[in-house]
């Protein structure tokens, strides 16, 4: 389909995006990859009367260290996450979940920050945001503020986001001895998106004892969250397989799971806890001292 008639703007600064946002309200769209919002327009779900166009700004993609975290660009790529050796070595599960979306065109033109704004509950990212304690920085004429990750998703494609903000940078931890995250994600087959994803990291001490452990789970309810009942019922345990099956048994408790053509409600609970489960473990295994691939994209 053709989307409706629209004025576009490509700026050549933040400051020249923020003006225009403020000047045209709700009736303005930010397009930065154009994956989530394109498809939308050519649907007519979504029918701006302004298309604000920041794909090309200068200053807005980077990946660098500051201090214990990592700070990055909203309009990084995913390829570039990909690719990234601070990523590789310092925040692998970013690099690793960054690899299981999409194909090679998406992950080459799509960005961090219009995937986080878009809040698609099938998202890959919010998992890992949520599982890492990530902040994400929004950005408006008023200046920035600091958004925690367990804040940030509110409901279906509904974010903490005011009107006339962007998303300029997310920052996640880096990551420290005795620690391990992973992303464990069921797919559907024609677009990559996820059916259920589950990220752990997990916290292990030297005698074997959980001490910290976030879940972060997408594509199961109309949000991204943090599974608390999967986290109460690790902390403080000895880590095992057998621990890790019967707590990944709670990581539907309180959703009202989603259910469409592609899945059920009852089938996606089911696979959610075998994906909980996978992912607590790799987790614990790379805590341990255990191997981190080297991901590589699926398409």
């Amino acid at each position: 389909m053709i989307p409706a008639a629209f004025q576009y703007t490509a700026v050549k600064s933040l400051d020249e995006a923020l003006r225009l946002l403020d000047r045209h309200g709700d009736e303005a769209k930010l397009l930065a990859g154009g994956h989530s919002l394109l498809p939308l327009m050519k649907l007519r779900l979504a029918s701006p009367r302004y298309i604000i166009d920041i794909g090309k700004l200068h200053g807005l993609s980077y990946i660098r260290l500051e201090g214990e975290q990592i700070a990055i660009g909203g309009l990084t790529t995913h390829a570039d996450i990909l690719a990234s050796d601070l990523l590789q070595g310092r925040c692998p599960v970013l690099a690793e979940t960054a690899a299981l979306i999409g194909d090679v065109q998406v992950r080459n033109r799509g960005t961090i920050g219009g995937s986080l704004a878009h809040a698609d509950p099938a998202a890959d990212y919010p998992a890992a945001i949520l599982a890492l304690d990530a902040e994400i920085i929004a950005t408006s004429g008023a200046g920035k503020r600091t958004i925690p990750a367990a804040e940030f998703f509110v409901d279906l494609l509904s974010t903490q986001l005011h009107p006339g903000e962007i998303l300029t940078e997310v920052r996640v931890p880096t990551s420290r001895p005795g620690t391990g995250a992973a992303y464990e994600k069921l797919y559907q087959l024609a677009s990559g998106f996820a059916l259920v994803g589950v990220a752990a990291r997990i916290a292990i001490s030297k005698a074997g004892k959980i001490e910290d452990v976030a879940v972060g789970v997408t594509g199961l309810g109309a949000k991204a969250f943090r599974a608390s009942a999967v986290e109460g019922a690790l902390k403080g345990k000895t880590a095992s397989p057998k621990l890790f099956a019967e707590a990944a048994r709670q990581v539907a408790q309180g959703i009202d799971a989603l259910s469409d053509i592609h899945a059920s409600a009852d089938y996606r609970k089911e696979m959610a806890a075998v994906y909980a489960r996978r992912a607590l473990e790799k987790a614990s295994s790379r805590a341990n001292g255990g191997s981190t691939r080297k991901p590589n994209g699926k398409g």
